[in-house]
């Protein structure tokens, strides 16, 4: 018997509807959608350009943690122990045979060598010998002052002795003429050989300047090289591969939004990482010592960054940037001991092999210990290429308590002429960001402006300030609506604290601006001002009681109670009385204060909350600046 075939009866509705695919349900919704848009119903203002399997968690080895510093850039997968760290210095060979030579300076500096910042130094040395004297040594006697003409007869007769013909050490071999050359090849290329040398980043910031090679383009490209060449040769990651990675990337506390912008585009776009989470320093070296709140002081090379965090927060109010660092006590080591009669006359600051011997001898010599005095002797050696290896012998007294303590009296740096203190500047907006502050403040209604100005008059006298915002000239008045502002976006984000400053911090902020700005601050002081610019008396005690020092720029001995010393005699008499202890923190966890920052940045990507704030590659390209109004952790 043979069986025919027979064709299905056609499906009910009933039966249709339940058979719907997904994908069809998804098309249905999609033009829903359309129909609610059409009515006037608004989408948010940018869609999720990713699809959600690739916004699972990553796996930490695949993530790469990026912290550029003006002298060392450091970089490592999340789940390294410790950071590669090298020169964060480029050398790249002529163009063209002939051209003049270029080298970006270390030591040396824009606002030295004139006469009034010699009087200067020479003024601010009395204030640091004064703080000196006038303190007892623990077993209660006076220090004995060491005056540099008794170290000078003794150095001034001192012939370094040859320990061996040839110092073992060599310079960069370039006969293969490299296109480029990072980190220690960089310092160590030969001065008649055709390379520039370019630092790309200075006092925090990306180092544009008048000189040959330094435009905005080229000191990106500098950067991309750089990290480029380390993440192949030190992490050994291949470049094609960075499309399965995520990156990391530290900024300063007080940044400047279109570098930040341009780094951003080229780490996603050229570099090829496949998201990216910018986040500030002072935030990740939090995380990085386990603690939730603090003062966070940051010492480096060229810059001094003091920023309150509490709760994950970076409160603007608070960020100073002080334009000294761990350099200039190099430099102003090496003019103490000049005094003392340095044997070692040949050394130059702009010679890059001395300014690394300079480097090593703040790092052994110098120091925050009151006990120490009196005249003691060293010994150090010097080997440069293509020369013997020598030793000298050097004698110092006060010289090695004096140079660390400058960074308390600035003066004594003798610089003269430049901006010695930043804050955090208003924004000036962005063709690509038009949801930026400057929008929210035009689009204010006015209804929400009487509702703000009835509750400050119920607030108190504080916000008397606003209710005479119209005696005040136009410059006043802005500052004031930067104020509201300040408020106004940092809802979603910032701490109540943060989100509800009184308006007279504000208002006191802008006189701080033009109060410090052309002034230099002691560190001391520096601690004590951001402190006070915080919104409560809560997060004022808070502060005090967890004061960190990260960076290298104070890993003096017995520099912790030093500090802890002199914020205990200049804090003001109201919080000694109601703080219990304060705290300063140099070496949390035994840790180097050097990697705290990179450290949180590799705690930062273990974090389930940290997963919303990636900004992805297709985003970036599709939605640029806008992504990091949206994403970012603190407000943009």
């Amino acid at each position: 018997m043979r069986i025919v075939p027979t064709t299905p009866p056609p499906p009910s509705a009933a039966a249709a509807a339940a058979a719907m695919t997904q994908a069809e349900k998804g098309e249905l919704e999609n033009g829903k959608e359309r129909e609610r848009e059409q009515r006037g119903v608004k989408r948010p203002i940018v869609p999720a350009a990713i699809p959600e399997p690739f916004q699972d968690q990553i796996q930490s080895d695949f993530i790469v943690v990026i912290h550029p510093g003006s002298s060392t850039l450091r970089i490592g997968r999340a789940t390294d122990s410790h950071p590669a760290a090298i020169p964060h210095v480029i050398a790249r060979r002529h163009k063209q045979p002939g051209q003049p030579t270029y080298s970006d300076q270390w030591l040396v500096r824009d606002g030295l060598n004139k006469q009034e910042g010699n009087e200067q130094r020479q003024n601010g040395l009395k204030m640091v010998d004064q703080a000196i004297w006038s303190k007892k040594m623990s077993n209660g006697t006076r220090r004995i002052p060491v005056l540099p003409e008794q170290a000078r007869a003794y150095n001034r007769q001192i012939r370094p002795a040859i320990l061996d013909h040839s110092s073992g050490v060599k310079w960069t071999n370039t006969s293969h003429r490299p296109e480029y050359l990072v980190g220690e090849e960089a310092l160590y290329v030969k001065p008649a050989d055709c390379y520039n040398i370019h630092y790309p980043i200075r006092k925090g910031q990306l180092n544009i300047h008048s000189g040959p090679g330094v435009s905005l383009s080229a000191v990106i490209t500098d950067l991309e090289t750089i990290w480029s060449h380390v993440i192949q040769k030190l992490l050994e990651i291949q470049l094609k591969d960075l499309k399965y990675y995520r990156c990391i990337l530290l900024i300063p506390d007080i940044y400047n939004r279109q570098h930040v912008k341009e780094m951003v585009t080229m780490v996603v776009m050229k570099l090829g990482f496949s998201g990216i989470i910018v986040h500030q320093e002072s935030v990740c070296a939090a995380f990085g010592s386990g603690l939730s709140s603090a003062c966070v002081v940051d010492i480096g090379d060229q810059k001094t960054s003091v920023c309150c965090v509490e709760d994950g927060i970076s409160h603007r109010n608070t960020r100073l940037c002080l334009a000294y660092g761990g350099s200039d006590v190099t430099r102003c080591l090496f003019w103490l001991m000049q005094r003392a009669g340095f044997p070692y006359r040949e050394c130059q600051i702009s010679n890059k092999l001395d300014c690394l011997l300079l480097q090593h001898l703040k790092e052994t010599f110098a120091h925050l210990d009151q006990d120490v005095c009196g005249l003691q002797d060293h010994e150090f050696q010097v080997r440069h290429p293509d020369a013997p290896a020598l030793l000298y012998q050097l004698r110092l007294g006060d010289e090695k308590l004096q140079a660390p303590m400058a960074l308390f009296y600035p003066a004594t740096f003798g610089i003269t002429g430049q901006k010695m203190t930043c804050l955090q500047q208003r924004s000036q907006g962005d063709a690509e960001d038009p949801h930026d502050e400057h929008y929210l403040l035009a689009t204010q209604s006015k209804q929400d402006q009487s509702a703000k100005a009835a509750a400050d008059r119920k607030a108190g006298p504080k916000s008397s300030l606003f209710d005479d915002s119209r005696s005040l000239d136009p410059s006043d008045r802005s500052h004031m609506q930067e104020a509201e502002l300040g408020t106004a976006q940092n809802d979603s984000l910032a701490s109540a604290n943060d989100a509800e400053e009184s308006s007279s911090a504000f208002y006191n902020r802008k006189t701080a601006i033009s109060q410090f700005e052309g002034k230099a601050l002691g560190l001391d002081k520096a601690i004590l001002h951001s402190i006070d610019c915080c919104a409560s008396d809560d997060t004022k005690k808070k502060m005090y009681s967890s004061i960190l020092v990260v960076g290298g720029g104070l890993m003096f001995h017995k520099a912790q109670q030093f500090l802890q010393h002199r914020i205990l005699n200049k804090m003001p008499p109201s919080f000694r009385r109601v703080v219990e202890n304060v705290e300063v923190i140099t070496r949390p966890k035994d840790t180097d204060p050097r990697l705290l920052a990179w450290k949180g940045g590799a705690v930062l990507s273990c974090l389930d909350t940290t997963q919303e704030l990636w900004i992805y590659q297709q985003e970036w390209q599709r939605f640029g600046v806008r992504m990091l109004r949206e994403r970012a952790a603190f407000v943009w």
